[in-house]
């Protein structure tokens, strides 16, 4: 499905991302959860993949499309004008790093890394509506300002819809109380709480080829690890 819709807006996420909204306009553009669609200016060839980041049932109430887009130090992103207003292409879907339909496990673990947390996100708000469900969320990110959609996190955490924990990996602040550098299997146990848990992982290489070998040593079988790398 090729769609030509307007960025409808733009909130900064952290310093080097921006949450865009683009409107659909009341075309249906359905979608699984942790799929991508490509994007480009209206009437460009170029076009570059960006994971969805939010579940398909709020698209569709929200009439809109939620990515999460890393910018420059100077608030851009390559070719593409982020600016409320700007017409672009939207094609799509694409991917198959998805959430169940109708998942037969009831504990899921999802672990992103930076903005991998793009398509988890709209994973776990999915995962959300499980009925009898549990779930965790590790999340790294280099600084303790780069966590997208942290304030919503840390919310569902208080409101003990999901177990989170925050790992920052490169410039720690003092006054940080969370995990210092890379997860461990002693960050990943007390949330696999089972070996039949559903785990998701999607970040940088290092990530994607670390955890997956920890998730195993706990226990989990291969079959219930999938992985997206950026």
């Amino acid at each position: 499905m090729l769609l030509t819709k307007p960025i409808r807006e733009v909130v900064p996420a952290t310093p080097r991302a921006r949450i865009v909204r683009i409107g659909l306009e009341g075309q249906p553009f359905p979608y699984l959860p942790g799929q991508a669609v490509m994007i480009g200016p209206h009437g460009h060839e170029k076009k570059r993949p960006f994971s969805i980041a939010d579940a398909p049932e709020h698209a569709l109430r929200d009439d809109r499309v939620e990515l999460l887009i890393g910018v420059d130090a100077d608030g851009q992103a390559g070719h593409l004008s982020l600016e409320a207003g700007t017409l672009v292409d939207l094609q799509g879907p694409l991917g198959r790093f998805t959430f169940p339909d109708q998942p037969a496990e009831r504990r899921f673990l999802f672990i992103a890394g930076g903005t991998g947390i793009s398509p988890l996100r709209a994973m776990l708000r999915h995962a959300l509506n499980v009925p009898h469900q549990k779930i965790g969320l590790l999340f790294s990110a280099r600084t303790a300002d780069d966590f997208a959609y942290e304030h919503e996190l840390r919310g569902l955490a208080a409101e003990g819809k999901i177990e989170l924990k925050l790992a920052v990996t490169r410039e720690v602040p003092d006054h940080w109380e969370g995990r210092r550098g890379r997860f461990i299997a002693d960050d990943l146990a007390p949330l696999v709480h089972d070996s039949e848990t559903l785990c998701f992982v999607c970040g940088p290489p290092a990530l994607v080829q670390d955890i997956p070998q920890l998730l195993g040593e706990l226990g989990v079988v291969k079959e219930r690890i999938r992985t997206e790398e950026w």
